[in-house]
């Protein structure tokens, strides 16, 4: 059940560590300075951030893989995250508190995720986005693989008429293991996502971002079913006959105003 109360971040039990990615074990500024919470975090926030994970989970988005953010709602300077755990099993008392850098808020020895930097640089550089899913769908990572464009097949995903680039992290950063480990990474997979709303990272996944929670995680979804559906479309031969911009544009504001059905439904299904 959604409480009512806050909960401080400082308060949140740390966990056991379950990833050997090292990370800071304090909150540490770039100055060196201790990190201040930005403040206490309502408990239903905490619960929706924390249902996000499982309701990606449930709908094959992520695995025992991928993540979702959103910023904190008193300080557009600090996101919330969950310690390093698998999306299904993530909790309220796992989320932290991040800034834009990635340093933890008191992080009292819990893990942070290692791709942790992809949300900050996101949230830095677009101050219209809220919340970024981070994940490893399997029906697109083809698109980000072979150079065919990720099209808007219906209605659902028209955010993906305004286009999905590509982020080639070798082309910045030469041979890798794949993984945005750092700022610096994290701030060039930024200015490849632009002003779009969803980005492929060749031989990795895709992010994709919202002005809400809700949308966000309506949007990564539906970019993996519209991966699907563009999968099947092809077998029937070109053209396709997929959304155009301006469509695009007039579906998403419908989507941006009726989205929420599909969370109630998926946040219904989810059980803390």
């Amino acid at each position: 059940m959604r409480g009512t109360g806050l909960i401080g971040l400082h308060g949140i039990g740390c966990g056991h560590l379950i990833c050997g990615c090292h990370a800071p074990a304090d909150a540490r500024g770039s100055g060196g300075a201790a990190l201040k919470s930005a403040g206490p975090v309502p408990r239903d926030v905490l619960e929706d951030l924390a249902a996000a994970a499982r309701i990606l989970a449930a709908q094959g988005v992520v695995d025992g893989f991928g993540h979702v953010t959103m910023r904190h709602p008193a300080s557009p300077d600090r996101y919330l995250m969950s310690r390093s755990l698998a999306p299904a099993l993530q909790s309220p008392d796992d989320i932290m508190e991040f800034d834009l850098d990635s340093n933890p808020v008191d992080a009292k020895g819990r893990q942070p995720f290692f791709e942790r930097f992809i949300h900050g640089q996101i949230f830095k550089a677009r101050p219209d986005v809220n919340a970024v899913v981070h994940s490893h769908s399997p029906s697109v990572i083809p698109y980000g693989l072979t150079g065919l464009p990720m099209r808007a097949m219906f209605h659902n995903a028209a955010f993906l008429a305004a286009g999905a680039p590509v982020f080639r992290i070798e082309e910045k950063f030469g041979p890798t293991d794949m993984l945005v480990g750092n700022n610096e990474m994290g701030q060039e997979l930024a200015r490849v996502l632009g002003t779009s709303h969803v980005a492929l990272m060749r031989a990795h996944g895709s992010v994709a971002c919202g002005p809400t929670l809700q949308m966000a995680v309506f949007r990564a979804v539906y970019t993996e079913v519209s991966a699907r559906i563009q999968q099947a479309a092809l077998l029937h031969g070109q053209p396709i006959a997929a959304l155009s911009e301006a469509e695009g544009v007039l579906a998403d504001a419908v989507n941006l105003k009726s989205g929420s059905r599909a969370w109630d439904l998926w946040r219904r299904a989810v059980k803390f």
